[in-house]
């Protein structure tokens, strides 16, 4: 049985993974969802400092403080920036590394770098209009639609999405991922691919080409940006699989 952390995208908190979480330990793991600094029950936490590393210190922080140890740390979406970060860091006590509908990140990359130029301007003017310089709120699904799939997603999930999105952290998207310690070559490296990344990855991109190659081990899932609501039990079906 495995043991898993579960590290949400922006705006969410440990909360999105509560169903996928719950068939993993019916099935006898241990699934232990985190909420990152700024987010969910931890917004009060969370400053015009609060930036990429913290959230690096929060994933190591919580698998250390623990004990915990044969770790599978999974990311979503922004997730997989502090986890890139974090995976390094842990030594022996990762055994795992999965990335749901994202990938790690390279030396010098931040959030930012993932969408066109009038994109990221237009996100930092909301931080500045209505996120008193620090925050970004979650923004008109028609907007987020732009970057991820909402397929899956039905008024039930997206009223969730609504009323307990937090604003997220800004300095996480802006600050650049320092040169990361690359995890040992034991470590199982693993993709769980949904609608848009899956197209990327078959369109034989040369910057992604390494994604379908070993060490990597790649697992399709027919949904939407949002796996953990839109299909929380095929995720956990993945997920069971991917440690069997």
């Amino acid at each position: 049985m495995a043991t898993f952390v579960l590290v949400p995208g922006a705006w969410l908190g440990a909360w999105a993974w509560e169903d996928t979480a719950r068939t993993l330990r019916e099935r006898g793991h241990t699934a232990l969802p985190l909420t990152l600094t700024g987010l969910a029950e931890h917004a009060d936490q969370a400053g015009p400092e609060t930036d990429l590393n913290t959230h690096i210190a929060d994933i190591t922080g919580f698998i250390k403080e623990n004990g915990l140890r044969d770790v599978t740390l999974v990311a979503h979406s922004y997730a997989a920036a502090p986890v890139t970060g974090a995976a390094g860091r842990l030594g022996d006590r990762l055994e795992r590394v999965i990335y749901v509908d994202s990938a790690p990140f390279t030396a010098g990359m931040c959030m930012l770098d993932l969408m066109p130029p009038e994109a990221a301007d237009q996100l930092t003017r909301q931080v500045s209009a209505s996120g008193d310089g620090w925050r970004l709120p979650m923004p008109p699904f028609e907007v987020l639609g732009l970057s991820g799939s909402l397929v899956g997603l039905d008024e039930g999930h997206r009223d969730a999405l609504r009323s307990r999105a937090t604003p997220h952290p800004f300095g996480t998207y802006t600050q650049r991922l320092a040169d990361p310690t690359e995890p040992g070559a034991g470590v199982d490296r693993v993709l769980i691919p949904c609608h848009d990344f899956t197209g990327l990855l078959d369109a034989g991109i040369p910057m992604l080409a390494y994604l379908n190659q070993p060490p990597w081990r790649r697992f399709d899932l027919s949904t939407g940006h949002w796996p953990m609501l839109s299909t929380p039990t095929e995720l956990a079906d993945i997920l069971d699989k991917a440690v069997a």
